[in-house]
Formats: C-alpha cells, sequence, structure tokens
C-alpha cells in the first residue's frame, strides 16, 4: 500500500514541518495583532508580510543548482537545504516572540517577513523533494499526504497556538511555535536524498542559462502558458478573501479563544483533511482538469456560508456548519491544485518549476487579498463575503477555456 511507503511518511512529516510557519505569519498573528488593539485596515494589509511566498522563484533555481559546503556533502543537494532553512526558522521564529505588534508593529512585520523568507525557502526544496523522490502514478497520494502533514503543522501553529495563548503568554506560545520546527529536522535526517535530477544537457557549459532560464523556456513551450499562469493565480483568491479576515470575524461575532480554536482549528482540520482524501479520489475518478472545476465550484459556493454566519451572529451549532463546508470544500480543492501543479513540471527543473507555480497560488492571498482588510472596514460582514464568492468566478470561466484543450498538461 503507497501510504505505508517510507518515502510518504517522510511526505507527511515535511508537510508539517511546511503547514507550521505559514498560519504564525498569518491568522494566528493577526489573532494577536487584534487582541492588541491593531485596525483591520493594518491587519489586512500584513498579507504582504507574505510576499516571499509570491516571489521565491527568484531564488529556487539557486537551490535547483547550487551545493551547500559541508551539508550538502552530509546530506545531499536538496536535503542539505532543507536542513538548513529548518533551523534558521527555528531561529526566526523565536526571534518574533520576543517583539510585541502593540509596540513595535514595523519591528513585527519584518520579522514576520524573515519567517516567511525562511518558510517560503523550506517550501522550494519540500516541493521539489516530493516531486522528484516519487512517480507520477503516486502524485496523488502524494499530494494528499502533503496536504495532510501541511494542515496538520496549520492545526498546531492555529488551534494549539490558541490554546497555549489562553494560559500563557503571547510570547510563550512562538517559543513552543519555533521547538516544533525540531520535526522537519527529524523529517530530514530520516529521508533519503532522491536521485539527482536529469539535466537538458547545458550544465557545466552555461550553469545560468541550466539554472534560471531553461526552466522558464521549457514552461512556456506549453500551449496556453500564460492563461495557465493567470489561472494559477486566481484559483485560490476567493478563500483567500475569507482566510485574510476570519480572526478579526470571529472576535467581532463574539467567540471565544477555545470556541475558535475548537471548531475553526480543530474541527475544521479534521474537515480539511476528509476534503483533502475526497479531492485525491475526485483526481483519480475524473482527472486533473475536470477535478479542479467541480472543487472549485464548490469551493466558490462555500463562501455563502459565512455570509448566513454573519446575518446570524453568534452562533456556535452554525459555525460548525460552516467551519465544515468551507474546509471540506477548500481541502479538495486544494489537493486538485498541487496535482495539477506537480503535472506541469519537468523532472529537470523541479524547484524552479514548481516555486513559479506555487509563488502564484500566494499571489491571491497576499497581494490581490490584501485590501481584504479596507473592504472590511467599509462593508458589512454579509457583504464581504458575498464579494469574496464573485472573485472566485473568473478562475473557473477561465478553466472552462483551458479544459477546451488539455495538450498543456
Amino acid at each position: 500500500m503507497i501510504y505505508l511507503d517510507r518515502r510518504i511518511f517522510t511526505i507527511l512529516l515535511l508537510g508539517f514541518s511546511s503547514g507550521l510557519p505559514l498560519l504564525l505569519t498569518a491568522s494566528t498573528l493577526t489573532f494577536w495583532m487584534a487582541e492588541s488593539g491593531t485596525s483591520y485596515t493594518a491587519i489586512g494589509l500584513f498579507a504582504l508580510v507574505g510576499i516571499p511566498y509570491t516571489c521565491k522563484f527568484l531564488w529556487s533555481p539557486l537551490i535547483d543548482r547550487l551545493s551547500l559546503p559541508g551539508l550538502t556533502r552530509w546530506f545531499g543537494r536538496r536535503r542539505a537545504w532543507m536542513l538548513l532553512s529548518q533551523i534558521l526558522l527555528l531561529m526566526a521564529l523565536w526571534s518574533l516572540s520576543t517583539v510585541n505588534p502593540s509596540d513595535n508593529l514595523m519591528w513585527t512585520a519584518w520579522l514576520a517577513l524573515v519567517v516567511a523568507f525562511l518558510s517560503a525557502t523550506q517550501d522550494i526544496v519540500i516541493d521539489a523533494y516530493r516531486v522528484d523522490i516519487l512517480e507520477e502514478e503516486t502524485y496523488g497520494a502524494g499530494a494528499a499526504t502533503v496536504v495532510f502533514g501541511y494542515r496538520i503543522g496549520m492545526l498546531v501553529s492555529g488551534a494549539g497556538a490558541l490554546y497555549l495563548a489562553a494560559y500563557f503568554p503571547w510570547p510563550v506560545v512562538y517559543q513552543w511555535m519555533a521547538l516544533f520546527m525540531l520535526v522537519g529536522v527529524f523529517a530530514t535526517l530520516f529521508g533519503k536524498e532522491p536521485l539527482e535530477p536529469i539535466t537538458s544537457g547545458q550544465e557545466g557549459h552555461n550553469w545560468f542559462y541550466e539554472a534560471a532560464v531553461a526552466p522558464f523556456l521549457d514552461f512556456i513551450k506549453r500551449t496556453d502558458w500564460a492563461w495557465i499562469l493567470v489561472f494559477v493565480v486566481l484559483y485560490k483568491l476567493g478563500d483567500a478573501f475569507i482566510s485574510n479576515m476570519t480572526s478579526p470575524f470571529y472576535l467581532a461575532t463574539g467567540f471565544s479563544k477555545i470556541e475558535i480554536a475548537n471548531i475553526t482549528k480543530i474541527f475544521g482540520v479534521a474537515a480539511m483533511l476528509f476534503g483533502a482524501f475526497v479531492g485525491g479520489w475526485i483526481v483519480a475518478r475524473l482527472g486533473i482538469l475536470k477535478a479542479l472545476f467541480v472543487c472549485g465550484v464548490l469551493q466558490m459556493l462555500s463562501n455563502l456560508v459565512f455570509v448566513l454566519q454573519a446575518y446570524v451572529g453568534y452562533d456556535v451549532s452554525l459555525l460548525v456548519f460552516t467551519i465544515a463546508v468551507e474546509n471540506v470544500t477548500g481541502g479538495m480543492g486544494t489537493v486538485a491544485l498541487v496535482a495539477y501543479l506537480s503535472k506541469l513540471c519537468h523532472t529537470a527543473f523541479t524547484a524552479t518549476q514548481y516555486a513559479l507555480l506555487s509563488s502564484l497560488t500566494a499571489v491571491g492571498r497576499t497581494f490581490l487579498a490584501s485590501p481584504a482588510g479596507i473592504l472590511a472596514d467599509s462593508l458589512s460582514w454579509p457583504i464581504y463575503f458575498s464579494v469574496s464568492m464573485l472573485v472566485a468566478m473568473p478562475a473557473l470561466l477561465l478553466l472552462l477555456y483551458l479544459m477546451r484543450n488539455e495538450e498543456h498538461l
């Protein structure tokens, strides 16, 4: 059984390590900021600390080609980069624990930006490692497993952080989160280095061409390559508008930390994982493009439950339903998208091409969704969540166009 494969277990742990830092510069950090009295506008603009996730393709060629003195000799090129990024992430998260947003918002932003940069670097090499050690027929299982681990990591830095924050000050919470990065260090030491990727034959003659030019030239040979990139940017935009402002919404509606942790984090992650495995099944049954469309439609419609929640207000039972719908459909869409991105990558340029594509998925939650706080300050919550559904529609229309010609896969 594929899920008993040692490679899959390693991917599970690396998925945890990849997912852990994200909320620590996103919803968990914005919860800390909201409690300290930071405005919705500032909280929304804090999405810009995620810029490294959108630009990581710029330094991914270095990770694809460069060796690290000492570390590469002992662990191999992929694992050396993973180990370095994980150790630096631990140190950066510990440093973030030493500042308070209410005292120095700018310094908090700079440290959060460093964490995001190191997290994005870790993501580059983990994504490349996952694709390199798996065969095409196991991409679905690999995608489901990495999403599973990723969401467990987010559970720890989401619900786990809120639980801890109910009893300990936020600096202590972030110090615990820093120590959880040791899971990634263990996974890196436990895993095996993949075989060296096959290159197109220019390496040694023109390093820059192989590292920075060839991956992009290879990608733009695809039919409709520009529309593919636009689609990748837009596919999760509706979800980004939701996730950027959920913490302020829950607080404004009157939910407690424990209720938010239990329902939106623990139950939400369980629903997300269920959705991830459903998404993997749909990909296997329908194929990648049809699965993307089905999951995308459900993902878009799920935003309507937040409109209902906003009208009703404080209602724990309704929140359970809202989180179930939003997370199941979100998990389905994520797995379909990860499988799609994996299929688009050439084995000779895995790190660079996957970094480019996954960077574009972050554009929505970073740049395009950064005005979310301004909208939330000026609109009622029901109207805001209605807008979040509408912004998801262009991706589906573009997908219908791409489905007319499957040659790009």
